[in-house]
């Protein structure tokens, strides 16, 4: 496996610990230790649950695109599910900040930036293994 690939592989591991804390938050929310309403409680959910998913899938991509006979491009293209794991929580977080907010602020379009990246991503490299394969 290519260097490149094992160090981004591995900054990504270290973000799971960042992940991790983001559990605990939930915890505190869960608790009513943090004041949410209900519009910042579901986001933070859905932040932290695309977080993971993302990171893990991002992962696996990078593994798998790694693979001798895979095209470069693939590779590259595949690495937009990383970014996805960046864009898509981030936009279910910042788009709910502030003390009591009715509805989303503009980092509401991070959200679906990141299905976009998301999409191109395994897609990219989908087709980059099925033509290996080949």
């Amino acid at each position: 496996m290519p260097t490149s690939t094992l160090l981004t592989c591995g900054i990504v591991l270290l973000t799971v610990v960042a992940i991790a804390y983001g559990g605990t938050f939930l915890l505190r929310v869960r608790a009513g230790d943090v004041a949410t309403n209900e519009l910042q409680r579901a986001s933070f959910r859905a932040g932290h649950a695309h977080a993971g998913v993302l990171v893990i899938l991002g992962l696996v991509v990078q593994i798998l695109t790694a693979q001798p006979g895979v095209p470069a491009w693939s590779a590259t293209i595949g690495s937009g599910v990383l970014w996805a794991a960046i864009v898509m929580p981030a936009g279910f977080f910042l788009s709910v900040i502030g003390k009591d907010p009715q509805k989303r602020n503009a980092w509401r379009y991070a959200i679906g930036a990141g299905g976009i990246l998301l999409t191109i991503g395994v897609v990219g490299a989908g087709i980059g293994l099925i033509s290996a394969g080949l």
